[in-house]
C-alpha cells in the first residue's frame, strides 16, 4: 500500500508529537502526567509515567523512521492510544486540572481527541486501508 505525501507528513508529525510527549514524561511534564495515572493502576504512578514516556519515545521514532512494517507500527500506536485513554478519563473523574485544562469542560472536550488520534494514525500509516483490502480480497 502506497501512502500519499500528506499521509507521510502526518505520520511524521504524529511521531514527533509522541517523541516530544515522551520526553515530557521524563522531564518537564512529569508531574502533570501523574494526574493521568488512574488510581486503580496497581503500579507506582511515577513508574507508570516513566515507562509510558519511554514507550512513547520508541513509538514516535518508529513512526518517524518506519520504512517497512508501517501498518504494523500504525496498529501498535493505535493500540497504545487506546490503552492510555483511561488516563484521560481518570483525569476528568478526579478533576485534576493539568496541562492547562483548568476546567471540567476542557477535560470533557479533550476526550474526543483520543479517537481522532487513533483514526489519524490508522489512516496516515495506511493500516486501516491495508486491513480493509485484506478483508475484501479474502472474502472475510
Amino acid at each position: 500500500m502506497q501512502s500519499t505525501k500528506f499521509q507521510r507528513i502526518v505520520t511524521f508529525l504524529l511521531g514527533s508529537f509522541l517523541v516530544f510527549t515522551g520526553v515530557g514524561h521524563l522531564t518537564f511534564m512529569r508531574t502533570a502526567f501523574l494526574a493521568q495515572v488512574p488510581n486503580w493502576v496497581p503500579l507506582n504512578a511515577d513508574k507508570v509515567v516513566v515507562l509510558s514516556g519511554i514507550v512513547e519515545i520508541i513509538l514516535g521514532f518508529a513512526l518517524i523512521l518506519m520504512i517497512k512494517q508501517k501498518t504494523t507500527v500504525g496498529w501498535i500506536v493505535a493500540l497504545f492510544f487506546v490503552m492510555i485513554f483511561p488516563g484521560n478519563i481518570a483525569q476528568l473523574i478526579n478533576q485534576k486540572h493539568e496541562f492547562g485544562l483548568n476546567s471540567d469542560l476542557l477535560l470533557w472536550l479533550r476526550l474526543p481527541l483520543q479517537p481522532i488520534l487513533i483514526t489519524t494514525v490508522l489512516w496516515s500509516t495506511t493500516a486501516w486501508k491495508t486491513w480493509r483490502n485484506k478483508v475484501k480480497n479474502n472474502g472475510i
